[in-house]
C-alpha cells in the first residue's frame, strides 16, 4: 500500500520532478521572483507538520491529482494558448487561424455558424441570416481545404466545437488532412462531441439522444484504433454554466456526463486503459475567483477517485482529468465594455493557477459581436502577458495547502457528490431492476434529460442569481454599480451579407461539378449500415470525400431516425 504520509509523497514527487529534469522535460526558463529570489519548484507541509487528511491533498503528478497531472507542472511545459475563432467564410478563418498561429498561439479551436451546428447547408431555407454570423460557414470537406489552407494539420493540434452533427465534420476534416497529405494516424486535437450537454444546455441537436449516442460510441471506437492521438470527445461544463449553474452544478453535471461516455465505452467493449485518456474536459472560468480554482482541483480528484473505484482504471493516465477553459461570456458586459479585459485576465489567471491544459480568452467586444482583430489580439496578449510576467508558471499549485482554498475545494466536491446521488436516484427511476442498457449514471443522465431536471436546475440557480444582482447584493461594475452613460460606442466586426450570397453560389458549384451518381452511393451506403449496427465513421468517411455535404449526411440520417422535438414544460 502507498505510504500517504507527507513526507513519502515528497520523496515521491522529489524522484518525478528529477526525472523530468534528467530527460528534459524541465522548461529552460527563468524561475526566480521579479526581484531575483530563487522559488522552489513546489511547496509542501513544513518538516514535523501535521495536516488532517493530507491524501486529499497530496504531491503534483500523484493519485488523486488535485494538485495537477504532472510533477512540473508548468516549469515543464505551459498551457496550449488555443484561441477560439470562426467567423464568416473558411478563407476570412483560414486568415484569422494563420494570424493567431503567426502571433503565438499553439493551437486552433474552430467556431462554427448556427446552420453548421444544426447539421444543414447554407443554402438551407432555414441558414437565411445566420451563414458566417457566429463563427465559420462549412458545408463540405471543400470547406475545410479552404480552412486549412498552408496550415499541416498533422503539425497543429485543433480543437472543433461542434457536437449534434460533431461526427460528419469530423470526416470532412480527415478529408482535409488526406487531400494534404497526413498520416491521419498522427493527428491530434479534440472533438467536443458532447451530446448530453446539448440536451442540459445549449439545445443544438439532431436526433432523439440513443441515435446521438451510438455515434459517439462509433467515434470512440474508431478513434482508439485509427486515431490514438486524437481526443473524440470534449465533455463541455462550459455551455451548462453559461446557461446559469452554480460552480458546483457545472461540475457535477459535466463529470456525470462524463462518466455516462465512460459506460458507453465500456458497453462497446473498449479498454479503459486506452479509451479513457482520449476524454477530455471543457469548463467554464467565471468571476469568482477562488471558487473556480477550487472546481478545477476538485474536478481533478472526482474524476480520479471515480475512473479508479467504480470504473476500474489502473494506470496514472486512464485516472486523469485534462480540461480546457474558456473564460465565461455570460460575465461580460455591454456597459463598460473596457472592463471585460479585466474580468477576463482574472478568470484566466484563476483557469491558470487551476492547472488547465490550454485556454481560450474572451474578447473584450464578444458581448456584442464576434471579436474584432484588435479586440482579439489583446484577448490574446492577455495568456501572453500571464505566461511572461506574472512567475505564475513557476510553481506546481502555488494555492495547494491553503485554509481557504482546502477548504473551498472540499465543499465543491461534496455537493457535486450529492448531485451525482440525485442522479443514480433518477437511474433507479428510470431502470427499476438495475440492468442499465449502457450503465447506471448513463440511464439517470436520460431520465434527467427526459424529465427537464437539468434545465430546470440551471434556470432555477440563474434565477437566483439575477435577482441577487436586480437587488444589489451580487455587484457588476458598470451594471449596477459604478455605473455611467458616457460609453464610447466600440466598432464591432460586422459579417456581410454578400459571406452568404458567396456561400451559396459556390456550394452550388460544387454540387454541379460533383459525381451525383457518387454520392448518392456512398449516401446509401451509410443509410444501410445506420439500419444495422455497423460503424458508421468509415462510410460517412466515403461520403464526405465524395463531397456529399452536411446537410445531405446529417438529413439521410434524419429520415431514418427522426428529429428530437424537446417536450413543452411549464
Amino acid at each position: 500500500m502507498t505510504d500517504t504520509s507527507p513526507k513519502a509523497g515528497e520523496l515521491r514527487w522529489r524522484e518525478r520532478y528529477a526525472e523530468a529534469e534528467r530527460t528534459g522535460k524541465i522548461r529552460d526558463a527563468d524561475f526566480t521572483t521579479l526581484s531575483g529570489v530563487e522559488v522552489e519548484p513546489v511547496y509542501g507541509p513544513r518538516e514535523g507538520e501535521t495536516v488532517q487528511d493530507f491524501e486529499r491533498i497530496g504531491w503534483p503528478g500523484e493519485f488523486p491529482f488535485t494538485r495537477g497531472l504532472h510533477a512540473s507542472g508548468y516549469r515543464g511545459r505551459n498551457w496550449t494558448v488555443r484561441q477560439f475563432a470562426g467567423f464568416g467564410n473558411a478563407e476570412q478563418t483560414n486568415k484569422r487561424f494563420r494570424d493567431i498561429l503567426a502571433g503565438g498561439g499553439g493551437g486552433l479551436s474552430v467556431a462554427f455558424d448556427m446552420p453548421t451546428l444544426m447539421g444543414r447547408d447554407s443554402d438551407d431555407p432555414r441558414s437565411l441570416g445566420e451563414v458566417g454570423h457566429c463563427g465559420v460557414a462549412i458545408d463540405s470537406a471543400a470547406d475545410m481545404d479552404v480552412l486549412f489552407r498552408d496550415i499541416p494539420l498533422e503539425q497543429v493540434t485543433t480543437s472543433m466545437t461542434i457536437s449534434g452533427p460533431a461526427v460528419p465534420v469530423f470526416v470532412m476534416y480527415l478529408v482535409a488532412a488526406e487531400r494534404q497529405g497526413a498520416d491521419l494516424s498522427k493527428l491530434d486535437g479534440t472533438l467536443q462531441t458532447d451530446i448530453y450537454k446539448e440536451y442540459i444546455a445549449q439545445k443544438e441537436w439532431l436526433f432523439e439522444p440513443e441515435p446521438h449516442i451510438r455515434l459517439i460510441g462509433d467515434l470512440m471506437e474508431y478513434c482508439v484504433h485509427q486515431i490514438p492521438r486524437y481526443k473524440p470527445l470534449s465533455v463541455s461544463g462550459y455551455h451548462i454554466r453559461e446557461a446559469g449553474t452554480t460552480a458546483a452544478q457545472e461540475l457535477a453535471f459535466t463529470l456525470a456526463d462524463g462518466f455516462g461516455y465512460v459506460e458507453l465505452g465500456l458497453s462497446r467493449g473498449l479498454d479503459i486503459e486506452k479509451f479513457a485518456p482520449g476524454l477530455s474536459f471543457f469548463f467554464d472560468a467565471h468571476i469568482d475567483f477562488f471558487e473556480e480554482i477550487a472546481k478545477f482541483r476538485a474536478a481533478r480528484r472526482i474524476w480520479a477517485r471515480w475512473l479508479r473505484d467504480v470504473y476500474g482504471a489502473k494506470s496514472a493516465k486512464a485516472q486523469q482529468l485534462r480540461f480546457h477553459t474558456q473564460t465565461a461570456g455570460v460575465s461580460l458586459t455591454a456597459q463598460q465594455p473596457d472592463n471585460n479585459v479585466v474580468r477576463t485576465a482574472i478568470e484566466a489567471l484563476a483557469a491558470i493557477l487551476g492547472g488547465t491544459q490550454s485556454l481560450h480568452t474572451n474578447a473584450l467586444d464578444e458581448v456584442l459581436a464576434l471579436p474584432s482583430d484588435r479586440a482579439a489580439k489583446i484577448a490574446l496578449r492577455t495568456q501572453h502577458v500571464l505566461a511572461e510576467e506574472t512567475g505564475v508558471t513557476n510553481v506546481v499549485d502555488p494555492l495547494g495547502g491553503s485554509w481557504y482554498v482546502e477548504a473551498l475545494t472540499d465543499k465543491i466536491e461534496a455537493e457535486a457528490e450529492h448531485i451525482f446521488d440525485r442522479i443514480k436516484d433518477m437511474a433507479r427511476q428510470a431502470v427499476p431492476s438495475g440492468n442499465h442498457p449502457i450503465g447506471e449514471m448513463t440511464s439517470g443522465i436520460l431520465r434527467g434529460i427526459e424529465d427537464g431536471w437539468f434545465t430546470g436546475e440551471s434556470a432555477d440557480s440563474a434565477f437566483i442569481y439575477q435577482q441577487a444582482l436586480e437587488k444589489g447584493e451580487k455587484k457588476q461594475v458598470g451594471v449596477n454599480v459604478h455605473t455611467s452613460d458616457d460609453d464610447e460606442e466600440l466598432e464591432i466586426l460586422r459579417i456581410s451579407h454578400q459571406v452568404e450570397l458567396d456561400q451559396r453560389e459556390a456550394l452550388g458549384q460544387r454540387k454541379r461539378g460533383r459525381d451525383e451518381a457518387e454520392v448518392r452511393r456512398r449516401l446509401s451506403e451509410m443509410v444501410a449500415v445506420a439500419r444495422g449496427s455497423g460503424n458508421l465513421v468509415e462510410p460517412m468517411l466515403h461520403a464526405a470525400r465524395a463531397e456529399a455535404t452536411l446537410g445531405e449526411i446529417c438529413g439521410v440520417l434524419k429520415e431514418e431516425w427522426g428529429e428530437y422535438r424537446e417536450p413543452a414544460r411549464f
